[in-house]
């Protein structure tokens, strides 16, 4: 069990890196902490004592324990001693494109003497808090990071704008939180969507599924693609073709939806638009159980190009996701950010919009003709 000091000790924290308590302003009493957390005198002042040592608090004679201005003290100390130390935070670390992303940061980094630490949020906005956290109280010199169920306005809004009090640059990838008006390096997912919608489209197909994992923004922008490409072309759109799901149940609800559309019959779909490569292997697994081939009966598209589009018996048709190059990109941004000792301000044009392309392989052809 966590001893309660500890406790007290994260409240204070966590309540000065909120913006809850603002520097030089006085704390509560030592009595009115032992009410609140119904605990003795000495164990208040054993936690006070730590974040007093700590530099979080400071105290003055005859007037109480106030919030210590952590800026000042992180930005006097930073002029004596470069940290160099920068975060790369992504939703995810040991998988899919996120290596990628990360070496093409890291390298670049590693030859302007930065040390990269990284960290994943596993896509939970509680880790995203702790790291955030951890952001505020380390010597980091910038961030590079992926934000958290992008599609949603989110809930550490506060610890960024921390960061940028702190003078703690940050550009974010893939994603944005529109409410922050971040630099940003990011793919088109609108333009994608369409991309993949349109292809199909061409080749004939008009009962085409799509399947977004809409908790990111991502999945929002894409599906925004899919249903333009319909309306551009005048093709109908099935509402029943639609799926949507959540990075909770991304390994069972796309499974589900799947056995669904393969009841429908006669208005089964010939393709279908998938929210990346990931999602292709996880279906065709469920696609050849069920006897149905591909591209023959069942066209498959996925999204991001990414190592798994060769790894499967059919080659999957894809947009390209730039990867290392982002990666790159966002790392020689959040150099030039902090040697111009700003922070997200008049640096839009360092931002960058890619603009996907299709690659097409195998997975993907004419619809069947029935009679």
């Amino acid at each position: 069990m966590e001893a309660k000091y500890k406790k007290i000790k994260q409240l204070i924290k966590s309540k000065i890196l909120e913006g809850l308590i603002q520097p030089h302003e006085k704390i509560s009493s030592e009595s009115e902490l032992m009410r609140q957390f119904d605990v003795s005198r000495h164990t208040v002042r054993v936690a006070i004592g730590e974040l007093v040592n700590d530099g979080w608090l400071y105290r003055e004679q005859g007037a109480g324990t106030f919030c210590a201005d952590r800026s000042q003290r992180e930005k006097s100390s930073s002029t004596i001693l470069p940290n160099k130390n920068i975060a790369i935070v992504t939703t995810y670390i040991s998988d899919y494109i996120f290596p990628s992303i990360i070496r093409g940061a890291e390298a670049y980094l590693s030859e302007q003497g930065y040390h990269v630490s990284i960290f994943n949020t596993n896509n939970k906005y509680e880790q995203e808090q702790k790291i955030l956290s951890k952001l505020l109280t380390g010597n980091y010199d910038g961030v590079i990071i992926e934000p958290t169920h992008s599609a949603s306005a989110t809930p550490n809004l506060k610890y960024y704008l921390n960061l940028e009090r702190a003078n703690i640059p940050y550009v974010m990838i893939n994603a944005i939180y529109e409410e922050l008006e971040p630099v940003y390096f990011m793919v088109d997912d609108v333009i994608g969507g369409y991309l993949q919608a349109r292809h199909l489209m061409d080749l004939g197909h008009q009962k085409i599924a799509c399947m977004y994992k809409t908790d990111d923004a991502q999945g929002q922008k894409r599906l925004k693609g899919f249903i333009k490409a319909h309306r551009e072309l005048n093709i109908p759109l099935d509402t029943r073709n639609i799926v949507t799901y959540n990075s909770e149940d991304q390994l069972t609800k796309p499974k589900k939806e799947l056995q669904r559309l393969f009841k429908l019959k006669e208005e089964k779909p010939t393709a279908i638009v998938c929210y990346n490569d990931q999602l292709v292997l996880q279906l065709m697994d469920e696609v050849r159980q069920a006897g149905i081939k591909i591209p023959e009966q069942l066209s498959l598209i996925g999204f991001d190009d990414s190592l798994l589009v060769e790894i499967s018996e059919v080659k999957l048709t894809s947009v390209k996701h730039p990867k290392n190059q982002l990666g790159l990109d966002a790392a020689k941004a959040i150099i030039q950010m902090i040697k111009g000792n700003e922070v997200n301000q008049t640096f839009d044009p360092l931002s960058k919009l890619y603009q996907p392309e299709l690659v097409v392989r195998q997975s993907t052809t004419n619809p069947k003709i029935t009679s």
